[in-house]
């Protein structure tokens, strides 16, 4: 029996501003982020009954866009923050409101510019670092701190239980930069050899600068309305097929190495049963890349091969240009732009349109996912050009 939420909403609308050094305040970028959506589902302000916001590190943005917008009348608002997993959150509330009738058309946006003029872009972080406690501090005290340590201590960790190797990454990073040199939008669309990626100064071992995702300024949004609607838009419909969110946090046991194993594995399992597909429906995957290693643990956790085996599994570049699991597409947040799950999003709904030009893949069935925290939130989306039967 098909479930009820499958199909029953699709993304109309898609805004993505300019990205990179742009010098504009995330409110500003939010704002122009739905215009931009709401001109190409080819609606009116009016017709945007539901914001949900989500904001970046800076975070300038807030509930008060809706006065910005001239946004009167809406019948959902609210503020999301799930970090990564947010973008994938949002457009399930977003789809479960328009397929019950709580709202009619559903904007939701992303935005951030933590990019200052004149600043580094490695600075661009800095001082941004959790937790007043004297524990917390303890992470400090050794130069344990912020995301590229925590999650290259994961990294080590898959390396020293499995063998992963700085090539298999790589060969991550290098399949990215290939998809990226086919999209205008992308920041960095030069080409990288597995040389190239070894030469790039170390950040945190294992991961070189190209392990790591870029820091951008920009905004993006998208529209979701019902099904119906849809059909009837400017542009072509992408349906949301399935959807879940799982979340964990390390609870300092030994039983389970949070490291490792993140809650993908029950949220895929849970948005494809919604869907009703298999993996082996999967055409193409817009995955969560904020390091090489993020793609490498979700590809496992997803079950495209066996925990500990994804090294392996991507080391002949099946994720990249001409091969058989195409995968981020658009560069991803390692090459294109870093719009936190946003990133992936976009990218799958403009694949999901057909509109992806010369990269362009194979597009039945889309696997998306987004990623918070260290491993601690995920959300997977599921989409399709095509509505369930």
């Amino acid at each position: 029996m098909t479930h009820p939420m499958n199909s029953a909403a699709a993304v109309s609308g898609l805004g993505i501003t300019e990205m990179g050094r742009v010098y504009r305040s995330a409110p500003d970028l939010a704002a122009e982020a739905v215009g931009l959506a709401l001109d190409d589902a080819g609606l009116e302000k009016s017709e945007l009954d539901g914001l949900l916001v989500n904001a970046g590190i800076t975070q300038e943005l807030g509930l008060q866009l809706h006065i910005s917008l001239g946004l009167t009348d809406l019948n959902l608002l609210t503020f999301m923050q799930g970090y990564g997993s947010s973008a994938g959150q949002m457009i399930q509330y977003a789809a479960m409101a328009v397929a019950n009738g709580l709202a009619n058309n559903v904007a939701c946006v992303f935005a951030d510019s933590p990019l200052r003029e004149g600043q580094r872009t490695g600075a661009s972080y800095a001082g941004r670092r959790g937790g007043g406690d004297a524990m917390g501090a303890l992470h400090g005290l050794y130069g344990f701190v912020g995301a590229n340590a925590m999650f290259a201590m994961a990294a080590q960790r898959h390396m020293g239980l499995y063998g992963t190797t700085n090539d298999q990454l790589g060969q991550i990073a290098v399949g990215q930069r290939q998809w990226a040199g086919m999209n205008q939008r992308a920041t960095k669309r030069e080409p990288m050899t597995i040389d190239d990626y070894h030469a790039s100064p170390w950040v945190f071992e294992p991961f070189h600068v190209l392990d790591c995702c870029l820091v951008s300024n920009g905004g993006v949004c998208v529209i979701v309305t019902s099904a119906e609607r849809a059909r009837d838009g400017q542009q072509p419909p992408v349906y949301l097929r399935g959807f879940a969110q799982g979340h964990q946090h390390d609870t300092g046991r030994a039983d389970k190495d949070y490291a490792i194993c993140g809650p993908g594995e029950r949220v895929s399992k849970a948005a494809m049963s919604m869907a009703d597909v298999t993996l082996d429906d999967v055409t193409q995957c817009q995955l969560y890349d904020c390091y090489t290693y993020t793609v490498l643990d979700t590809l496992e956790d997803y079950g495209f091969c066996e925990k500990g085996e994804g090294g392996a599994f991507v080391e002949d570049g099946k994720l990249a240009p001409g091969g058989s699991l195409p995968t981020n597409t658009g560069g991803g947040e390692l090459s294109s732009y870093y719009m936190w799950g946003m990133t992936p999003v976009s990218e799958a709904v403009i694949q999901g349109r057909g509109q992806g030009g010369e990269r362009q893949a194979t597009n039945d069935v889309i696997l998306c996912s987004g990623n918070g925290g260290m491993l601690n939130y995920h959300s997977t989306l599921v989409l399709s050009p095509e509505a369930a039967s």
